[in-house]
């Protein structure tokens, strides 16, 4: 996330009370005796004591030793997430988040070899019934589909379920998780530090020998997931069906869960093919934080993780949106309380304009006292909530979002023509200095507790080495931040925010539609 620097007497502008915060933050996260001396060093975020480490097969390592208690987190990154999936695959990647849990060759299961025996008569059973859909002839359909499902049963008996889990909370491990976005799909948990070669023993060997066991019924609970989140989810369905309004090239507008008929046509040869292509060592960034020596995790890194084949870069995202020369609005009928999505093209990253951007989002919708909460929920009330959000990525342009619930009897329009006014008056006169002091002293209170956590700045490392190529990415984002005046907010108000831009979806009820 990087900003040109704003510079002013050869010094970037960055605020005092916001250095202030930087330098008490890592003082009070890294105090260290320079040796003999006892006095404290204090480190700038560009200045950690990252090790970094590449592998022989693209593998990168980041190492920020951190005294204090005797844990240690992990976060695994790999460079792939939904805008790398091709349109009839949309939700493999977090239907693979679900089955890298499942276990290995030898963890897991009673009996690999009878596994595989079983696989290969569900898959075949899986290949007719695409061939019969695509026939136009689904009368044999359900009997397939019963069949694979005594199959899945029959195999279940050589599982040993949540092995994976097990043995690392049996060792202490808390926390175990994943997740998938647009661009990327991460897996993290924290150990004891007296622990941490069992993280590399495990995670070597689901990253070389993964099985997908139980692959249908994994399906069948990533499809019941989707159900939940977005076909019978008010807030899913208009986030979705605003996205899909907002990119109409780029794959931004596919969503990360996947498109039902997508997620239940998914064959495990497919999935297991996708894995091994784009899940190695050349598209993963690991990153660990905690009570370690660096040069045993090396170590470690060298003996567990050297010998994996490096697997191939993902074809390059270079789709872009054509500029936006008419408003767009998308109405959603669905038995809920009425809801409104507002949202305008705007920048990656590290655009120039991204901060402004995001100092934009903070003084609209950014705490108690924002614009917009203040003016909508607390003293007109003709709303119950009000979020905004630039995303969903951080790679490519994005958009600026503004969501928001009326609060009965006032309706979408209301909301509409106060935020419109809100954003008309910003383009007129720049915020206030002591608007832009509040920010600054939120942003700061959100990175004295990122940095106070391991897993947390394990997060941040990963990221920014991830998206950006380099670690120390994502600290020079916050000294942009706090150099962001109260003319550049102005600014891309006036650029960004306009009517042909603007894209709207609406959640209206169906009497509402009816009686019109």
């Amino acid at each position: 996330m990087t900003r040109g620097d704003r510079v002013r007497g050869g010094h970037i502008a960055a605020r005092p009370a916001f250095r202030r915060f930087v330098v008490l933050s890592l003082l009070t996260a890294w105090v260290g005796g320079s040796a003999g001396t006892g006095s404290s060093q204090v480190l700038t975020g560009a200045q950690l004591p990252v090790v970094e480490h590449e592998l022989a097969n693209g593998m990168r390592w980041l190492v920020l030793p951190r005294a204090g208690a005797p844990t240690v987190s992990f976060v695994v990154r790999f460079r792939v997430g939904a805008v790398n999936e091709a349109r009839g695959q949309t939700g493999i990647a977090h239907l693979l988040e679900h089955l890298l849990f499942k276990g290995t060759e030898t963890l897991g299961t009673r009996d690999s070899v009878a596994e595989r025996v079983l696989f290969v008569r569900m898959d075949a059973l899986q290949d007719s019934i695409l061939a019969l859909e695509a026939q136009g002839d689904t009368t044999a359909v359900p009997l397939l589909r019963d069949r694979i499902d005594s199959l899945e049963t029959e195999a279940r008996a050589y599982v040993l379920p949540n092995e994976f889990e097990r043995i690392l909370s049996t060792n202490g491990g808390r926390g175990l998780n994943a997740s998938t976005d647009w661009e990327s799909t991460t897996y993290f948990v924290e150990m004891p530090a007296n622990r941490a070669e069992l993280w590399f023993l495990l995670e070597s060997d689901r990253m070389a020998n993964p099985v997908f066991r139980e692959f249908y019924t994994e399906r069948d609970i990533v499809a019941e997931e989707r159900r939940l989140r977005v076909d019978t989810n008010p807030g899913g369905l208009l986030f979705e069906a605003h996205m899909a309004a907002a990119f109409t090239v780029h794959p931004y507008g596919q969503p990360v869960l996947g498109y039902m008929s997508d997620i239940q046509r998914l064959r495990r040869p497919d999935v297991e093919a996708y894995f091994r292509r784009y899940y190695g060592p050349r598209n993963a960034v690991v990153t660990i934080v905690g009570d370690v020596d660096p040069d045993q995790i090396l170590a470690w890194a060298d003996e567990y993780f050297d010998d994996l084949p490096a697997g191939e870069i993902p074809e390059p995202v270079l789709s872009r949106e054509p500029a936006q020369r008419e408003e767009r609005r998308v109405e959603i009928t669905f038995d809920a309380g009425p809801r409104v999505r507002m949202g305008w093209p705007v920048v990656e990253t590290e655009h120039p304009d991204a901060p402004a951007l995001t100092v934009l989002s903070w003084l609209l919708t950014g705490g108690l006292t924002s614009r917009l909460h203040r003016r909508l929920v607390i003293q007109d009330q003709i709303a119950t909530s009000i979020t905004s959000s630039v995303g969903p990525g951080v790679r490519f342009p994005a958009i600026f979002a503004i969501d928001a619930t009326p609060r009965l009897p006032n309706t979408t329009a209301d909301i509409e023509a106060a935020v419109y006014a809100e954003l008309d008056s910003l383009r007129r006169t720049p915020p206030s200095e002591r608007e832009l002091q509040r920010i600054r002293n939120q942003l700061e209170a959100g990175e004295i507790r990122r940095v106070t956590s391991n897993l947390g700045l394990a997060f941040q490392l990963s990221a920014s080495a991830s998206n950006f190529g380099d670690w120390r990415t994502t600290f020079g984002f916050t000294d942009r931040l706090a150099a962001v005046e109260a003319e550049d907010v102005r600014s891309v108000a006036e650029r960004f925010f306009t009517l042909e831009r603007r894209t709207v979806a609406t959640l209206v009820r169906p009497d509402s539609v009816a009686g019109r």
